[in-house]
């Protein structure tokens, strides 16, 4: 296991399974965008999600998946040409990872991999505390998923965000007001197993907080693009907030609360929840 990933493991103060678990994913992630980016991937694409804002903006919800954009619609775009030099780095850094890309049935613009390593062989081998990896049954595996929009909305901007571990490195990321826009069009929109994702509303909280700019152009397109938004006028300020104190007003928010705590290092932060905390929320956004 070479020094610098030891020095990443530094930042971690672990004591329970699942700290050590979430350790290794991040690890595992920041090392993946490594070896992307020495595959030259992103001259094509853009980091976007939860797990750009945690892993580049400092957002403390934990986040699994790996999110990416095309910086343009190209939809014979493929994945697999970048496995060989993600793999590579993955294993030059001592990570012992297989990927799988996954072979949707019905046709679709997303493209999905799975990175996929034994969690407790992968726990000893980094160093992270024994009272952690002993509790991990043998066959555990930790799967780390990346999609790819192929097909993605227009009207977004991009910046290049630098990490220094385990080498000093480039990720090419949208801007802030256009992950806000991404965001809101999922707490919108999203229909996930007819369940609430409370992780949607733990984050429009943390943009509020910290970068409440929202370009509403983006939006949206991407309403557009999904047939949520139709006609020739323009979604306006006034019509989005409609939306969204709708979307308020039927939040169950005990279980967006239950949703999120396994995410959150200091789950206690969402007690404050409740309809009229997001209502005042959704007043202070800011529009670019």
């Amino acid at each position: 296991m070479q020094d610098a990933v030891l020095r990443m493991l530094d930042r971690y103060s672990i004591n329970s399974a699942d700290e050590g678990i979430r350790a290794l994913r991040e690890i595992i992630q920041e090392c993946a965008l490594l070896g992307l980016w020495r595959g030259k991937f992103f001259e094509h694409a853009a980091f976007y999600g939860g797990t750009a804002l945690r892993i580049l903006h400092g957002m403390e919800r934990f986040s699994e998946d790996l999110d990416f954009t095309l910086l343009k619609p190209q939809p014979d775009f493929t994945i697999g040409r970048y496995t060989s030099a993600l793999q590579k780095e993955l294993m030059a850094l001592g990570f012992d990872v297989h990927i799988d890309l996954r072979q949707k049935v019905i046709s679709s613009p997303v493209q999905s991999a799975f990175l996929k390593a034994n969690t407790r062989s992968q726990l000893i081998h980094t160093g992270i505390p024994a009272i952690s990896a002993t509790r991990i049954p043998a066959n555990q595996m930790i799967r780390i998923k990346l999609e790819i929009d192929r097909d993605p909305p227009a009207a977004f901007a991009t910046e290049s965000r630098y990490l220094l571990l385990p080498v000093p490195f480039a990720v090419k990321v949208c801007v802030l007001p256009d992950l806000f826009a991404g965001k809101m069009h999922a707490l919108l929109f999203r229909r996930w197993k007819n369940r609430i994702k409370g992780r949607d509303w733990y984050d429009f909280v943390w943009f509020v907080t910290y970068h409440p700019e929202l370009h509403l152009a983006h939006l949206e397109q991407r309403m557009r693009q999904a047939a949520q938004w139709r006609g020739g006028d323009a979604l306006t300020r006034q019509s989005f907030a409609q939306l969204l104190h709708q979307a308020i007003d039927r939040l169950d928010v005990h279980h967006a609360q239950q949703e999120v705590r396994p995410f959150l290092k200091n789950p206690e932060g969402v007690n404050i929840w409740s309809l009229e905390f997001f209502h005042q929320l959704g007043d202070r956004i800011q529009y670019v």
